[in-house]
């Protein structure tokens, strides 16, 4: 999406240990009609999937699922880094690591929410190496149902995340492709 490679050319900022700092319109501070774009073109590219839930891990990707959300009219499933006493107990888990906070979360969703009826469609702010897809598309398997695609705004090709989804047989789509990025230069797909 030229709309977006522009923006991160135009106001992202390649730091050391090859991290993209977006958070002037992506992830802290919000370009909301950038994101309602974003919304709309997701929500173009999978209007015949069949989606009827989205899913997402908090907190940086919740505002584009939101989006394509209201789009394709779904309702959109929050992943929780911690279990908060106001979920049930009955939820399905999965480790995530996250490369930008070198950390591993166990995500969370409620069984109430996913279930094996469901035909989900993932959305995260960023693809880098697949650990949060993988962590998610472990959450839709024990729940026994069907992911439909994985969405990412921003998806660095370098580090092979795309690879490990496409090996578990769904539809990747990258609204920016970043093929290399060095401190001062960003190369797309």
């Amino acid at each position: 999406m030229k709309l977006l490679e522009e923006k991160i050319l135009n106001e992202g900022k390649v730091l050391e240990g090859g991290i993209l700092k977006v958070d002037g319109f992506l992830n802290h501070r919000l370009d909301v009609a950038l994101i309602s774009e974003l919304g709309a073109d997701i929500a173009r590219e999978f209007a015949t999937s069949g989606a009827t839930l989205i899913l997402t891990v908090e907190s940086s990707g919740i505002s584009i699922a939101c989006a394509a959300g209201e789009k394709l009219h779904l309702p959109v499933l929050v992943a929780k880094k911690h279990r908060s006493l106001n979920i049930s107990d009955g939820v399905y888990t999965a480790p995530v690591f996250s490369f930008t906070h070198k950390v591993e979360n166990n995500v969370v969703v409620s069984k109430e929410y996913l279930t094996a009826a469901e035909r989900v469609l993932i959305v995260d702010d960023f693809l880098a190496s697949g650990n949060a897809a993988l962590g998610l598309l472990s959450l839709i398997e024990q729940a026994g149902a069907k992911a439909v695609g994985f969405v990412a705004a921003i998806e660095k090709s370098e580090q092979g995340g795309r690879a490990l989804i496409e090996g578990k047989g769904v539809k990747v789509y990258s609204l920016a492709r970043i093929k290399e990025m060095r401190v001062g230069d960003i190369k797309f797909e």
